[in-house]
C-alpha cells in the first residue's frame, strides 16, 4: 500500500535552541515537555537524533520550516534505538527527506524493515487501545534507505564529526552519539530521563529508566562511565533535552541503578511483587526530590514521573525473569 501525502499543512512546533546549532523538537507524546527529538544543523546540513512517534512527524517537518532547513539537507537520522516513543515515526519521516539515511544499530535494524515483532511487543506492554492511540500504523523503512553502525564509527555532517559508541544496558541495541567537537553527547535513555518541570536551583533532577525488556543494571553503569570518558560538558536526553553538571549526575543515575535493582531482588518473590517494587522505588524518588528542593516532592513524582514508574516496575521484572 502506498502511504498518503504529508499534508501540506504544519502545526507550531515547540523548539527549544541550544549552542552548537542544536534544536529539541517536542514529539508532542503523551505530554508537552516529556520527548524532545534534536535537529542538529551544520553549513546547512541537518540531522535528527530520535524522531517520536507517526504522531509527531508533523512536528518535525515544521521544525526545519521554522528553522529554515529543507527537507532535502537533512543528511541522517539518528536513532539511539527503536523503542517506539525514539523511532516510531522513522518510516514516515523519511518518505519527507529524500536524502536522508536512517542509522541504527544492527540488532535494531530488522524491527525498522519488518515492524510486526516491535508492534507486538509495544501492545504487550502497553495494550493494544493505547498502542494505536500513541503510535499509529508504522511504515517500514527500508534496507537500501539504512546504515547499520558499528561502535567507534564516525559519520560526518558538513564535516562535523559524530562518533557513535555502543550503549547497551536500556536496551542491547542502544548507541549514543559523541559530539568530540562541540563536547555533547546524544544519549538516548541511556542517561536517564531528566524532565525540565522538575528543575530546581541545584539543577537538573536526573532518574533512570529500566523501560522493558533488556534492562541489565551492570550494562547500563558501564555506559553511563563510557559516555564520562569523552568529557562531554552536556548531554541530550530524548526525556527532556539539555543537562549538564553530567559527573553529579552520573553518580546519581548509577546509585539509583543500584538501589532500585536491589529493591527488584529484595521483592523477587512477593505475592505482589510489581506494587512493593514499585511503591518502594516512589518513596525512593521522593525522598530523592525532596533533597532536591522539588515542592511538594510526592504529587510531583506522581504527577510527573508516574508513567515513568509504571514503566520502570515492568523492566525491572523482566530483569528478574531473565535473571531466574
Amino acid at each position: 500500500m502506498v502511504p498518503e501525502p504529508m499534508t501540506e499543512h504544519l502545526p507550531n512546533a515547540t523548539l527549544t535552541r541550544h549552542p552548537d546549532g542544536i534544536t529539541a523538537v517536542d514529539t508532542e507524546y503523551i505530554r508537552p515537555g516529556l520527548a524532545a527529538a534534536h535537529l542538529i544543523v551544520q553549513d546547512g546540513r541537518a540531522a535528527f537524533v530520535d524522531v517520536g512517534t507517526n504522531h509527531s512527524v508533523p512536528y518535525l517537518l515544521a521544525a526545519l520550516d521554522e528553522l529554515g532547513v529543507a527537507p532535502d539537507a537533512v543528511d541522517f537520522v539518528l536513532l539511539t534505538h527503536v523503542h517506539l516513543d525514539h523511532a516510531g515515526g522513522a518510516g514516515k519521516l523519511i518518505q519527507a527527506l529524500p536524502s536522508a539515511r536512517v542509522v541504527v544499530h544492527p540488532r535494531g535494524a530488522p524491527h525498522l524493515a519488518q515492524p510486526g515483532k516491535l508492534v507486538a511487543a509495544s501492545i504487550a506492554v502497553y495494550g493494544e487501545a493505547v498502542y494505536h492511540e500513541l503510535y499509529g500504523e508504522l511504515v517500514p523503512v527500508a534496507p537500501e534507505r539504512m546504515i547499520q553502525m558499528h561502535d567507534g564509527q564516525t559519520v560526518a555532517l558538513a564535516g562535523r564529526e559524530l562518533t557513535l559508541i555502543n550503549t547497551p544496558g536500556h536496551a542491547l541495541h542502544h548507541y549514543c552519539i559523541v559530539d568530540r567537537a562541540h563536547a555533547n553527547v546524544f544519549t538516548g535513555d541511556t542517561f536517564g530521563i531528566s524532565y525540565r518541570a522538575l528543575d530546581t536551583a541545584a539543577g537538573a533532577f536526573i532518574v533512570p529508566t529500566t523501560t522493558p525488556t533488556q534492562f541489565d543494571p551492570d550494562q547500563l553503569i558501564g555506559s553511563i562511565e563510557r559516555l564520562l570518558q569523552f568529557q562531554p560538558r552536556a548531554a541530550y536526553l530524548m526525556h527532556y533535552s539539555r543537562v549538564t553538571g553530567l559527573p553529579q549526575l552520573a553518580e546519581s543515575l548509577k546509585m539509583q541503578i543500584r538501589a532500585i535493582a536491589d529493591i527488584a531482588r529484595r521483592h523477587g518473590t512477593d505475592p505482589d511483587r510489581g506494587t512493593a517494587i514499585k511503591e518502594e522505588m516512589r518513596a525512593l524518588w521522593v525522598t530523592l526530590a525532596r533533597a532536591h528542593g522539588i515542592a511538594s516532592a510526592e504529587q510531583q513524582v506522581d504527577t510527573v514521573l508516574d508513567k515513568d514508574l509504571e514503566l520502570n516496575t515492568q523492566g525491572l521484572i523482566a530483569w528478574l525473569a531473565r535473571a531466574s
